[in-house]
């Protein structure tokens, strides 16, 4: 798939993932949704419920690198029927991360990264 990139960490550049594990990205949080995910990434034991923002009554547990402790994204424990696909994935917080593109061999913001379209459901 086009583009391929890895997906690093944005404090210390840790490689956390790459987009052929990619399977969704959901523009209304900024999250791009993975599969799996590196060694470099530590899924926090603490569950958080959110009470305000994109992520409102969910519950989730945090994704930080294991290098900086940088909190990079989440994985949903519980959520609303809107976000409910999401749950049990690795989301990456796209101003969390930064991505280097292996054709162009540079990295760029992943917000400024267009992946081809991927929903949970493909």
């Amino acid at each position: 798939p086009e583009p391929c990139a890895l997906f690093q960490c944005h404090g210390c550049y840790a490689v956390l993932g790459d987009s052929l594990e990619l399977c969704a990205q959901e523009p209304r949080l900024g999250v791009l949704v993975c599969y799996k995910v590196t060694n470099d990434v530590v899924c926090q034991d603490l569950l958080v419920c959110a009470l305000e923002g994109a992520l409102q009554g969910c519950s989730y547990y945090a994704l930080s690198c294991r290098s900086c402790d940088l909190v990079v994204g989440f994985v949903l424990y519980s959520a609303p029927k809107r976000l409910a696909c999401l749950r049990g994935l690795f989301c990456f917080v796209k101003d969390k991360i930064r991505c280097y593109v292996l054709k162009k061999q540079r990295i760029i913001e992943a917000s400024e990264v267009d992946f081809p379209a991927v929903t949970i459901k493909e």
